[in-house]
């Protein structure tokens, strides 16, 4: 019988390969480093009388530095064992405690038609390849020459291009034996509701085949050569080969470095990928068009220890990381973590690389903070909360991140060092330090004025590098603007309304720290639980401490008329209002940056022109955040027909 890839994996898991060798190896007490998963042994395969063969418990293999023989569990039992795959498989699945799978004829057809897929996308990736070569894709190589994907890039990562027609991919595959419904199932074509006919999906784009960790190609991501386009980047939809959840961009190169001893590290997108392994760094991996996953993370586990996670150095970014952190916290185990590097701001591993080289980047990675850090530089701000009230709800907050972890020795150890951490953050010699300088200062440079503001003012107590970072924010602030309130509410009333746009959603910049918080946890949760209810959303966050917070948001809402926010709200029309919230929050956030250029642009140019130009923008936004979205002919689901927010 064939065995799933998955169950093999769960075997690989469960069982240290060193059980597995141990039975026909004595181990070297003295070279090996059994708290490192690390052994070494005269090898069993030729013979020796140092030791030169080495098993890895963190990576599932050995290797021979003496005759080269390497392999995973199943391999040293077949070759140093002498058995047959089959009867590898049923030993070590019993040494593992998991259960042999019952056979089932119709999983070994869906098997076999899953070969027959990989064969269709491999048909798919060389015709991609050609066209990309051909005088066809002359614009697409000139692009790709812009960014700096050489030729050896592009060949090593198989980058093609598809062309601009509607039905060239398509009739190629039936050309050679493929069959319509293969063309479906592998998402190489698509068709519009209502119309039978079925047309290319990708067209006119730069093409990225997406491999697993195997090296077969599962799906494309493509980039438009068209800046008219919806979608300027276009995933291939989940099929029987591909779900994006369970697959990074490069992760079977990014296995075999890890192997090698090379960091393991995450970015944003392919070019960024491509641009890290050009300059060095082979173990660079991205996720595709998702947030970051608790499968990701396992996955990365088990090519690394310690992935490093980098963001871009914008809020968005910064965003990005505290998300990140709060997915990674409830997975933690003893000895696996992750870091977090920051990149400078406005530049991406793309731009890095390009404009400064490799070792701005290998400066941004070896600068990478440990989770602990990031997590309380999040909480703290920075600065030393001054009412007992404040120190209170800090201690409050850093107890709910060290309780959020599974494993009971890692949330041990967390809360210590968030003890030991805040114990030094309050120590009364910071205070008298901090008013003796601050009284230095007044002697030196005269006083703040006559309502003594150096008393009030918060003790920073960290570097000018950390305050600056975005990741130090100052207090929260309680309330959110009605359209803010207008969205979370929304989206808590129907989770299901984030699931199609968590991506915009987790981009969106809120003015209010209350509402970047409660949106943050909420699309946590989301993620980690695709099925839940607003009931269940709803309680979940107030768990979290953001009960109040939620429900101040209501009473704005209500004391607004904002009608489709509510629980009851039909989710048709409850969309129908957030879209119509999101366009005019993405209308004003736009706003307000012209209107700080403006700003900029009147003190180096005080003319007419420029003045009109900044009255206009302010203008704009008094339109803008004094305007309701009418949306006619909508709400008749929840019993509505008056006109709404």
């Amino acid at each position: 019988m064939r065995f799933s890839e998955g169950f093999l994996d769960e075997i690989r898991n469960r069982l240290p390969i060193s059980q597995v060798v141990g039975e026909h190896v004595i181990w070297d007490k003295r070279k090996s480093q059994p708290q490192k998963q690390d052994y070494w042994a005269c090898c069993p395969f030729h013979g020796e009388k140092s030791p030169s063969f080495h098993a890895d418990d963190r990576k599932g293999i050995y290797h021979c530095f003496g005759c080269g023989v390497t392999g995973d569990h199943f391999r040293f039992l077949t070759e140093k064992a002498g058995m047959s795959f089959p009867e590898a498989v049923e030993k070590l699945a019993n040494m593992a405690g998991v259960p042999m799978p019952a056979r089932d004829e119709r999983e070994e057809k869906r098997q076999e038609a899953r070969r027959s897929l990989y064969d269709v996308m491999e048909l798919a990736t060389a015709y991609f390849e050609a066209a990309l070569a051909h005088n066809i894709g002359a614009r697409a190589r000139g692009y790709l020459h812009e960014r700096g994907v050489t030729p050896q890039s592009q060949t090593r990562f198989r980058i093609g291009f598809a062309p601009d027609s509607r039905n060239g991919l398509k009739e190629h595959l039936a050309n050679n034996g493929v069959t319509a419904q293969e063309m479906i199932d592998t998402g190489l074509v698509a068709q519009r509701e209502g119309d039978p006919l079925t047309y290319d999906r990708f067209r006119n784009r730069v093409m990225f085949p997406i491999m697993d960790l195997r090296g077969k190609v599962i799906a494309f991501g493509g980039r438009a050569m068209s800046a008219d386009v919806p979608a300027k980047y276009l995933n291939s939809p989940e099929t029987e080969l591909f779900h994006k959840r369970l697959t990074l961009y490069n992760g079977q190169m990014a296995r075999d470095a890890a192997r090698a001893g090379k960091p393991v590290i995450v970015v944003e997108g392919y070019l960024d990928v491509i641009a890290a392994v050009s300059a060095g760094f082979e173990g660079t991996v991205a996720p595709l068009g998702t947030a970051l996953t608790e499968d990701h993370v396992n996955m990365l586990w088990r090519m690394s220890e310690t992935p490093v996670l980098c963001f871009d150095g914008d809020s968005a970014g910064q965003r990005a990381a505290e998300r990140a952190a709060g997915i990674v916290m409830p997975l933690l185990q003893p000895g696996r973590t992750v870091k977090i590097a920051t990149l400078p701001e406005g530049l991406d591993p793309d731009d890095l690389i390009k404009a400064q080289g490799r070792v701005a980047f290998a400066d941004v990675i070896d600068r990478a903070r440990s989770l602990s850090d990031v997590v309380w530089s999040l909480e703290t701000g920075g600065m030393v909360p001054e009412t007992p009230e404040a120190r209170a709800a800090l201690e409050s907050r850093l107890r709910a991140r060290a309780q959020s972890i599974a494993d009971a020795s890692v949330r041990r150890h967390y809360s210590q060092a968030f003890d030991e951490k805040l114990q030094a953050f309050f120590q009364p010699s910071r205070q008298s330090r901090w008013e003796g300088r601050q009284r230095d200062s007044k002697e030196r440079y005269g006083s703040f004025g006559a309502t003594g503001r150096g008393r009030g003012t918060p003790r920073v107590v960290v570097s000018d590098t950390l305050r600056n970072s975005r990741l130090m924010k100052p207090g929260r602030v309680p309330e959110a603007t009605p359209r803010e309130a207008a969205i979370i509410v929304a989206l808590i009333n129907h989770p299901q309304l984030a699931e199609s746009r968590m991506e915009a959603l987790a981009e969106l910049e809120f003015g209010s720290p209350a509402a970047r918080s409660v949106l943050t946890s909420m699309l946590e949760l989301v993620t980690r639980n695709h099925d839940i209810t607003g009931e269940d959303l709803s309680a979940a966050l107030g768990a979290r401490g953001f009960g109040e917070t939620i429900e101040r948001m209501r009473q704005v809402l209500r004391a607004q008329g904002v009608w489709q926010s509510g629980a009851e709200i039909a989710e048709i029309d409850a969309e129908t209002g957030l879209r119509h919230a999101l366009a005019l929050h993405y209308k004003s956030v736009e706003l307000n940056r012209a209107l700080k250029a403006a700003e900029l642009a009147l003190g180096d140019d005080p003319s007419e022109e420029t003045f009109e130009r900044l009255r206009d923008i302010q203008n704009q936004i008094t339109t803008v955040d004094g305007t309701e979205a009418l949306i006619e002919g909508f709400g008749s689901l929840s019993g509505r027909a008056t006109r709404s927010f």
